[in-house]
């Protein structure tokens, strides 16, 4: 799964509106994937994947 496992943050749909000849064309859609990476926790020796948000923040606890 592509979800945070600290925040829960998972993924959204984006899109960019392109203007053609004075109208807005809504098909150009994507699926946004948060940037998720393995990270072994300090209280636990268990690795689980975390968004790059969290990984800067649980570096700023352990300081």
């Amino acid at each position: 799964m592509k979800i945070c496992a600290i925040c829960q943050k998972g993924s959204h749909l984006g899109g960019v509106r392109k203007l053609l000849r004075g109208h807005y064309n809504p098909t150009t859609t994507k699926r946004v994937y948060p940037n998720l990476q393995w990270v072994r926790l300090v209280n636990s020796h268990k690795r689980v994947k975390a968004c790059a948000k969290c990984i800067k923040a649980l570096a700023k606890k352990t300081k």
